[in-house]
């Protein structure tokens, strides 16, 4: 049985929102598969025994591929009428197989630029165990159930991220 998406609009939502966890097992296979994808064949995310030769605590998840869950996990809270604007964020320690992530997030801004689109800022935490992996912050576009514009409809000359205030640092 198919499962029905929402479609989270701007007014759904307010600042101090927590969204729901995800809960991601690293294996092997979810590392070299993400290295894989994005074609980094550096031996740090598929040679275990190089990774411990050179220090590191075994294979590591690579950047695209982290780049890649925390982008689902704004998309599967938000719905597909979302549309990621901006990502940043810092890898502080490394993920590798047998952590199991668990990603939260919380609404830190919500805005609107002049054309009408709602942007939210969200600071998103992947830890593994009580270990802070990765800190980022995510700015996406939400639709307004009061008339904004959708942000799959703004062609390039109107996508105004220009007009957004920038990250806070500390809160990467």
């Amino acid at each position: 049985m198919g499962q029905t998406m929402k479609n989270l609009s701007a007014d759904q939502i307010s600042v101090g929102d927590r969204l729901p966890v995800l809960t991601v097992p690293v294996t092997p296979t979810t590392i070299v598969m993400g290295a894989s994808a994005s074609r980094d064949y550096q031996p740090q995310h598929h040679d275990h025994e190089w990774c411990i030769r050179v220090g590191l605590p075994g294979i590591v998840m690579n950047t695209p591929n982290q780049a890649g869950w925390m982008s689902r996990y704004i998309t599967d809270w938000a719905g597909p009428m979302a549309r990621l604007g901006r990502m940043k964020f810092r890898m502080r320690s490394s993920i590798c197989p047998g952590d199991v992530l668990e990603i939260s997030g919380e609404v830190k801004r919500i805005t609107t630029d002049s054309a009408g689109c709602s942007w939210v800022d969200v600071n998103v935490e992947a830890k593994a165990g009580d270990r802070l992996a990765t800190a980022t912050m995510v700015t996406v576009a939400l639709p307004s159930e009061q008339g904004g514009e959708n942000p799959w409809n703004r062609k390039a000359d109107r996508w105004l991220l220009a007009e957004l205030e920038p990250f806070d640092e500390a809160r990467t």
